[in-house]
């Protein structure tokens, strides 16, 4: 039964949004006008291994439809997970976005956002910015999208955190605050009747003497879909750093598989 257990929390933690936004999975049209839509997606895991192994994760999404076509969305995820008392994985965010629904050539697009990773070393991070977002494609089985802009990031680390990963010798406390130069691209296409796929990236220059050294963020969803309810989901990530305030990897990728169900 615990087999069972584990087997099914598997599949459904699968499920991971990441940044690219529910909303922006407009492949089919929508014929039913709602001013909220809500994606909701919990789950939970208690094993006993030689201590409890506790697994814990969470991707929302709520959509609130404005009039001239415009919308906030909030989008979280969190996970947690430990092994009796020690934090083996701490990380998530909490997004509020206000732009378009598609409608327009070009639109503001501006974003807050708080996130930490524990793992990493990030006790915090705080997000403020906007950009411009440009429509070139929008066609009932593929659309193409991208944006520039500048945010502001305020953010500590610390190699304290009882969940951080790699060697503590010799590290401090960091505080950092800059600016960023924030290019992205947002894509989706319809493969098949049953098969679509989403994908974005976005590459951020630090606006300071280490420009030349971006972050580059990938996520990618390609959804199979088995009926109106329930479809498999296959997510690949990436996120590729050079200027990173502690003695950490710069590169990172997730692979996951899971299904959704939609009411």
């Amino acid at each position: 039964m615990k087999s069972f257990v584990c087997f099914v929390f598997i599949i459904f933690s699968g499920n991971i949004i990441s940044q690219v936004l529910n909303i922006d999975r407009e492949i089919d049209s929508d014929t039913i006008f709602r001013r909220v839509r809500a994606n909701f997606n919990f789950t939970f895991s208690n094993d006993k291994q030689k201590k409890n192994l506790i697994d814990f994760a969470n991707v929302s999404e709520i959509d609130y439809f404005l009039k001239k076509k415009y919308l906030f969305v909030f989008l979280t995820k969190t996970e947690l997970a430990f092994n009796g008392l020690t934090a083996l994985e701490n990380n998530g965010f909490f997004q509020l976005r206000f732009r378009d629904n598609d409608s327009r050539k070009i639109s503001p697009d501006l974003y807050v956002q708080y996130q930490w990773n524990g793992v990493q070393g990030m006790e915090h991070r705080s997000l403020l910015g906007i950009n411009a977002r440009m429509r070139w494609l929008e066609k009932r089985k593929s659309d193409l999208y991208t944006g520039i802009g500048v945010f502001y990031e305020a953010e500590k680390w610390s190699p304290f955190l009882s969940a951080y990963a790699f060697a503590t010798d010799s590290l401090k406390i960091v505080n950092r605050n800059l600016f960023r130069l924030n290019l992205t691209t947002k894509f989706a296409l319809k493969i098949t009747k049953d098969i679509d796929f989403v994908g974005a990236t976005f590459v951020q220059f630090p606006l300071n003497n280490q420009f030349t050294s971006p972050r580059w963020f990938f996520d990618s969803n390609l959804f199979f879909t088995v009926n109106k309810h329930l479809e498999f989901t296959i997510h690949y990530d990436h996120n590729l750093d050079t200027y990173r305030p502690l003695p950490i990897d710069n590169y990172y990728y997730s692979i996951s598989t899971g299904i959704n169900i939609k009411f």
